[in-house]
């Protein structure tokens, strides 16, 4: 009995090390793929005598031309440029071609070229459990590697520009170890494809992610064809509330936007609508949380009719707006 007994523990030993080589060669294989796309970004800004330290951070290469992709609050502020080094020893200076706050992404133009770029994934294929890498520069240590899960999907981050609040949607929530530095590098998953751009420490063993998906894809566009990200704006400030039994029968959902406040003057308050109002539908898309009405105000929704349906008490309305241009 005891032979057998030592034999079953023996397989169980060598299962649990195959399984644990499985998961190092994943990570080694993904570290070794992505490693020369990410760069240590070192940034500044003008001061009185020349260019001072500003910050630091980690930036993942998009193009072989010199397109980077990082952190918009790594490289915020006026005059910030910097210098970008790659684990081949090279160090290229970087200019920032355009920023957005309100999405917490960025895109660099470093000199020169020869850049290895990495593959862009497609966040919206993660799952809860599945390994992911986060490859970055915390605390200036080059090139550094750490492997975890995807703890959470479907989490919001607040994103500030001026007085604009906005939650940037589907942020990825991971326990892969993260630090100061990390922010703009890579969130990978085991096919060594990006599916994250690490952004903020949210506590120990907490990091979150933007995603990268077709939302965040329109955002790098356009920060690479014209420097900025235009937006529509309505004026209001909103959040979920569940709808009433009958309108949950009507409209065939359980939930709407109850709006908190209108801004005077703005599209929103001159179409005529109220605090409390509880909006179901804008356009032709149905409105059940905060999000869906984010995702409705890219670039071509401006100046653009959009019809609103609302609740207001008992009664059901339809009103019409045009969003203008979002401005910090």
């Amino acid at each position: 009995m005891a032979a057998h007994a030592d034999i079953r523990e023996a397989g169980v030993e060598l299962r649990e090390s195959e399984a644990l080589d499985a998961y190092s060669r994943v990570v080694v294989d993904v570290a070794e793929r992505l490693a020369p796309s990410v760069a240590n970004l070192r940034v500044t800004r003008r001061g009185r005598g020349g260019q001072v330290p500003a910050g630091a951070g980690s930036a993942v290469a998009l193009t072989p031309d010199g397109f980077m992709l990082t952190s918009a609050h790594v490289v915020a502020g006026p005059g910030r440029t910097g210098r970008a080094a790659f684990v081949d020893g090279r160090e290229l200076r970087f200019q920032v071609v355009g920023l957005d706050r309100l999405s917490d992404l960025a895109v660099l133009r470093a000199d020169g070229g020869d850049l290895t770029p990495a593959i862009l994934g497609e966040a919206e294929h993660l799952r809860v459990g599945q390994l992911v890498v986060a490859i970055g520069n915390p605390n200036g240590f080059a090139g550094s590697v750490t492997a975890g899960v995807v703890s959470a999907l479907g989490r919001s981050l607040p994103a500030r520009a001026g007085r604009t609040v906005r939650y940037i949607d589907n942020v990825i929530q991971t326990d892969a170890a993260l630090n100061p530095g990390n922010s703009g590098g890579a969130l990978v998953d085991s096919s060594a494809q990006v599916v994250g751009v690490n952004t903020a420490v949210a506590g120990v063993g907490l990091g979150l992610a933007v995603p990268v998906n077709a939302a965040t894809r329109q955002i790098i566009a356009a920060l690479m064809q014209h420097g900025r990200v235009r937006r529509a704006y309505i004026g209001i400030a909103g959040g979920p509330r569940p709808l009433p039994p009958h309108a949950r029968a009507r409209v065939g959902r359980a939930t709407g936007v109850e709006i908190i406040e209108v801004a005077p003057g703005s599209p929103a308050a001159r179409a005529g609508l109220r605090a409390e109002d509880l909006i179901v539908e804008l356009g032709t898309s149905t409105v059940e949380r905060v999000d869906d009405i984010q995702r409705l105000m890219g670039q071509e929704a401006i100046g653009r009719p959009l019809t609103v349906r609302l609740m207001r008490g008992d009664r059901w309305l339809e009103l019409e707006l045009s969003p203008v241009e979002l401005s910090e």
